[in-house]
């Protein structure tokens, strides 16, 4: 980009209020997210990607630190705003990861157990295409790092040692996803697991040239589509509230944060193990 360029857009991005992207309707945030689960009652499936390049030659996986708790009933994943993608800790206040850490030093091993809960957990997000729904454009990937190494990640990665480079754009591969529903931990209901990836042929990304440059010009980056929820959302999950939208004040409220006996909330036993079952909802 030249200078000229670059003055250009700064002026029309101050003129549109700061922002220049768009809002996104509910229903085109969703097809920003690429899942790979299966529909309820199908046992196996597949699902085809093709992994896109960066711009700057940095690796596509990116690692983001998530929550996973239970909001209002429901299992969500919060971003942790407190460490950076090694998983050191960053600066940033993070009032889940200050609830970790209080009840792991109580001393209780009931507390520790609990703990447990409120650690972050690491995830990879990609720009993918979805071949099944290209139409859709440039989706983002969301799985989890498998400390046993048996995860996605651990999957893919051998395919890049092998065939190299399979984003390139001309020379690259799709990947096949193959997919397989499971029981639950808890024995109640199933998940899909990611079973195994297989590389395809190589081939280009798009034969269209005017539609592989629309998808390797995007700048969308994955805080576009995954919200790091603010101070106060995180502070009312930690003491065990549910955060609710305050349109007089513009910000999450919640009920007595100094109350130490709702610190932590209630949640005992998630039915989720240390294998971290996931849901894939990007939530």
């Amino acid at each position: 980009m030249s200078s000229l360029d670059a003055v250009l857009r700064q002026y029309e991005k101050n003129q549109s209020g700061g922002n220049d992207k768009p809002k996104l309707s509910q229903e085109e945030r969703l097809q920003k997210y690429f899942a790979t689960y299966l529909p309820q009652g199908q046992k196996e499936g597949e699902k085809n990607i093709r992994i896109l390049p960066t711009n700057d030659g940095s690796s596509p996986f990116k690692e983001v630190y998530f929550h996973e708790v239970q909001v209002d009933g429901k299992w969500v994943k919060l971003m942790d705003p407190g460490k950076n993608a090694d998983g050191t800790l960053n600066g940033e206040r993070s009032p889940l990861t200050e609830l970790e850490h209080s009840l792991k030093s109580s001393g209780n091993s009931k507390d520790a157990e609990i703990a447990r809960q409120y650690r972050s957990k690491k995830f990879y997000i990609v720009k993918v295409i979805d071949r099944d729904n290209p139409e859709h454009g440039v989706k983002f990937w969301r799985f989890k790092w498998n400390y046993k190494g048996d995860g996605v990640i651990d999957k893919i990665i051998p395919i890049f040692q092998k065939k190299g480079d399979i984003t390139d754009p001309q020379s690259g591969r799709d990947l096949t996803l193959v997919l397989k529903s499971v029981p639950l931990p808890n024995g109640k209901g199933n998940y899909t697991v990611v079973s195994m990836v297989m590389a395809e042929d190589a081939s280009p990304l798009s034969t269209d040239e005017t539609q592989m440059k629309e998808w390797l010009s995007n700048t969308e980056t994955y805080t576009d589509v995954y919200s790091q929820k603010p101070i106060e959302y995180l502070e009312a999950v930690a003491v065990g509230e549910t955060p609710v939208w305050n349109s007089d004040l513009k910000k999450y409220t919640y009920g007595d944060i100094q109350s130490e006996s709702t610190f932590g909330g209630t949640q005992t036993d998630s039915g989720a193990s240390d294998e971290e079952v996931d849901d894939d909802l990007p939530f």
